[in-house]
Protein backbone atom coordinates (compact mmCIF):
# COMPACT_ATOMS: atom_id res chain seq x y z
CA UNK A 1 0.00 0.00 0.00
CA UNK A 2 3.21 2.44 1.00
CA UNK A 3 4.24 2.38 -2.74
CA UNK A 4 0.80 2.76 -4.48
CA UNK A 5 0.41 6.18 -2.37
CA UNK A 6 3.78 7.04 -3.23
CA UNK A 7 3.02 6.29 -7.32
CA UNK A 8 -0.19 8.17 -6.78
CA UNK A 9 1.58 11.44 -4.91
CA UNK A 10 4.13 11.04 -8.27
CA UNK A 11 1.14 10.69 -10.77
CA UNK A 12 -0.65 14.06 -8.50
CA UNK A 13 2.89 16.07 -8.93
CA UNK A 14 2.97 15.57 -12.56
CA UNK A 15 -0.48 17.01 -13.31
CA UNK A 16 -0.06 19.63 -10.73
CA UNK A 17 2.83 20.50 -12.94
CA UNK A 18 1.28 21.36 -16.36
CA UNK A 19 -1.60 23.11 -14.54
CA UNK A 20 1.44 25.35 -13.15
CA UNK A 21 2.70 25.41 -16.85
CA UNK A 22 -0.83 26.54 -17.77
CA UNK A 23 -0.85 29.23 -15.24
CA UNK A 24 2.06 30.99 -16.25
CA UNK A 25 1.25 31.09 -20.22
CA UNK A 26 -1.77 33.39 -19.01
CA UNK A 27 -2.29 36.99 -19.25
CA UNK A 28 -1.33 38.82 -16.20
CA UNK A 29 -3.30 41.55 -16.56
CA UNK A 30 -6.44 39.17 -15.42
CA UNK A 31 -7.13 40.15 -11.96
CA UNK A 32 -7.53 37.38 -8.77
CA UNK A 33 -9.76 39.69 -6.70
CA UNK A 34 -8.66 42.28 -4.85
CA UNK A 35 -9.13 41.91 -0.52
CA UNK A 36 -8.31 39.54 1.44
CA UNK A 37 -8.82 36.02 0.35
CA UNK A 38 -9.36 32.42 2.90
CA UNK A 39 -9.15 29.72 2.00
CA UNK A 40 -10.45 26.05 3.55
CA UNK A 41 -8.01 22.94 1.67
CA UNK A 42 -7.08 19.39 2.35
CA UNK A 43 -3.36 18.16 2.63
CA UNK A 44 -1.90 15.11 1.74
CA UNK A 45 1.97 13.81 1.38
CA UNK A 46 4.31 11.42 1.91
CA UNK A 47 6.75 11.81 4.62
CA UNK A 48 10.67 11.76 3.46
CA UNK A 49 13.74 11.50 5.49
CA UNK A 50 14.36 10.01 9.03
CA UNK A 51 10.41 10.15 9.15
CA UNK A 52 10.03 7.40 6.27
CA UNK A 53 10.45 4.96 7.92
CA UNK A 54 7.61 4.95 10.53
CA UNK A 55 5.76 6.67 8.78
CA UNK A 56 2.98 5.64 5.73
CA UNK A 57 1.37 8.98 4.34
CA UNK A 58 -0.42 12.36 5.86
CA UNK A 59 -3.52 13.58 5.71
CA UNK A 60 -4.73 16.95 6.90
CA UNK A 61 -6.53 20.26 6.83
CA UNK A 62 -5.70 24.02 6.69
CA UNK A 63 -7.37 27.33 7.06
CA UNK A 64 -5.11 30.46 5.17
CA UNK A 65 -5.79 33.85 5.22
CA UNK A 66 -4.29 36.23 2.23
CA UNK A 67 -3.67 39.54 2.86
CA UNK A 68 -2.90 42.06 0.30
CA UNK A 69 0.03 43.80 0.33
CA UNK A 70 0.56 44.99 -3.14
CA UNK A 71 -2.61 44.02 -5.30
CA UNK A 72 -2.32 41.19 -7.14
CA UNK A 73 1.11 40.40 -7.03
CA UNK A 74 2.08 40.01 -2.86
CA UNK A 75 0.06 38.46 -0.17
CA UNK A 76 0.88 38.12 3.49
CA UNK A 77 -0.54 34.37 4.79
CA UNK A 78 -1.56 33.01 7.95
CA UNK A 79 -2.09 29.32 8.07
CA UNK A 80 -2.95 26.60 10.56
CA UNK A 81 -4.37 23.38 10.20
CA UNK A 82 -3.82 19.54 11.13
CA UNK A 83 -1.77 17.12 10.19
CA UNK A 84 -2.01 13.47 10.75
CA UNK A 85 1.21 11.40 9.79
CA UNK A 86 -0.53 7.51 9.82
CA UNK A 87 2.08 5.26 11.06
CA UNK A 88 3.62 2.11 9.25
CA UNK A 89 5.10 -1.14 10.02
CA UNK A 90 7.95 0.23 11.71
CA UNK A 91 7.33 2.56 14.22
CA UNK A 92 5.42 2.03 17.40
CA UNK A 93 1.84 1.67 16.14
CA UNK A 94 0.99 5.59 17.36
CA UNK A 95 -0.26 8.33 14.81
CA UNK A 96 2.18 11.44 15.08
CA UNK A 97 -0.34 14.20 15.34
CA UNK A 98 0.48 18.19 14.60
CA UNK A 99 -1.19 21.33 14.88
CA UNK A 100 1.13 24.03 12.45
CA UNK A 101 0.82 27.38 12.53
CA UNK A 102 2.33 29.46 10.58
CA UNK A 103 2.92 33.66 8.70
CA UNK A 104 4.43 34.40 5.54
CA UNK A 105 4.25 35.80 1.91
CA UNK A 106 2.66 34.30 -1.35
CA UNK A 107 4.14 36.18 -3.76
CA UNK A 108 2.18 36.06 -8.16
CA UNK A 109 5.22 36.73 -10.83
CA UNK A 110 2.55 35.64 -12.94
CA UNK A 111 -1.07 35.44 -13.58
CA UNK A 112 -2.54 32.83 -10.87
CA UNK A 113 1.13 30.96 -10.11
CA UNK A 114 1.94 32.01 -7.17
CA UNK A 115 5.67 30.56 -5.06
CA UNK A 116 5.13 31.11 -0.89
CA UNK A 117 7.08 30.81 2.34
CA UNK A 118 5.84 30.18 5.61
CA UNK A 119 7.23 29.36 8.95
CA UNK A 120 5.94 29.13 12.29
CA UNK A 121 4.92 26.66 14.80
CA UNK A 122 4.08 23.22 14.76
CA UNK A 123 2.76 21.48 18.09
CA UNK A 124 2.70 18.09 18.75
CA UNK A 125 -0.39 17.23 20.74
CA UNK A 126 0.14 13.41 21.18
CA UNK A 127 3.93 13.69 22.82
CA UNK A 128 3.49 11.33 25.28
CA UNK A 129 2.56 8.10 23.37
CA UNK A 130 5.41 8.78 20.71
CA UNK A 131 7.98 9.68 23.38
CA UNK A 132 8.68 13.03 22.50
CA UNK A 133 10.53 15.14 25.18
CA UNK A 134 9.16 18.64 23.10
CA UNK A 135 6.16 19.80 22.09
CA UNK A 136 6.54 22.58 20.14
CA UNK A 137 8.84 22.83 17.16
CA UNK A 138 10.22 25.31 14.30
CA UNK A 139 8.47 24.92 10.89
CA UNK A 140 9.15 26.47 7.81
CA UNK A 141 7.29 25.59 3.94
CA UNK A 142 8.25 26.79 0.97
CA UNK A 143 5.24 25.95 -1.09
CA UNK A 144 3.93 26.58 -5.08
CA UNK A 145 0.77 26.69 -6.81
CA UNK A 146 -2.08 28.18 -8.84
CA UNK A 147 -4.94 29.66 -8.70
CA UNK A 148 -8.02 28.18 -11.03
CA UNK A 149 -10.94 30.95 -11.21
CA UNK A 150 -13.95 28.82 -10.75
CA UNK A 151 -16.39 32.13 -11.48
CA UNK A 152 -16.93 34.88 -9.64
CA UNK A 153 -14.30 36.06 -6.48
CA UNK A 154 -14.26 32.21 -5.92
CA UNK A 155 -11.18 29.77 -6.91
CA UNK A 156 -9.41 26.22 -6.68
CA UNK A 157 -6.49 26.93 -4.83
CA UNK A 158 -3.96 24.17 -5.63
CA UNK A 159 -0.25 23.93 -4.16
CA UNK A 160 3.02 21.91 -3.70
CA UNK A 161 4.63 22.40 -1.02
CA UNK A 162 7.86 20.15 1.21
CA UNK A 163 7.59 21.46 4.91
CA UNK A 164 9.95 20.46 7.60
CA UNK A 165 9.66 20.62 11.43
CA UNK A 166 12.66 20.96 13.73
CA UNK A 167 13.28 18.09 16.44
CA UNK A 168 10.39 17.24 18.86
CA UNK A 169 12.94 14.96 20.67
CA UNK A 170 16.51 15.70 21.18
CA UNK A 171 17.74 12.29 19.66
CA UNK A 172 15.24 12.27 16.42
CA UNK A 173 15.56 13.99 13.06
CA UNK A 174 13.22 16.56 11.89
CA UNK A 175 9.89 16.14 10.39
CA UNK A 176 10.15 16.53 6.71
CA UNK A 177 7.76 15.94 3.68
CA UNK A 178 6.03 17.11 0.83
CA UNK A 179 2.47 17.87 0.70
CA UNK A 180 -0.34 18.62 -1.83
CA UNK A 181 -2.84 21.20 -1.00
CA UNK A 182 -6.40 21.23 -2.64
CA UNK A 183 -8.45 24.34 -1.33
CA UNK A 184 -11.21 26.23 -1.96
CA UNK A 185 -10.83 29.80 -2.25
CA UNK A 186 -13.08 33.01 -2.16
CA UNK A 187 -12.77 36.59 -1.76
CA UNK A 188 -14.45 38.57 1.11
Amino acid sequence: MKNSIKIGVIIALFSFTSLLSTAQSTNKAESYGSGIRLSIGADAGIPVGSLNSGYDWILGGSVQGDFPVVKDELYATINSGYNNFFSGNNSNGNDLHLIPVKAGLKYFPANRFYIEGEAGVAFLTNKNNIGANKSAAFVYAPQAGVLLNTGGKNYIDAGIRFESNQKFDVYGGTSNFFAIRIAYAFNL
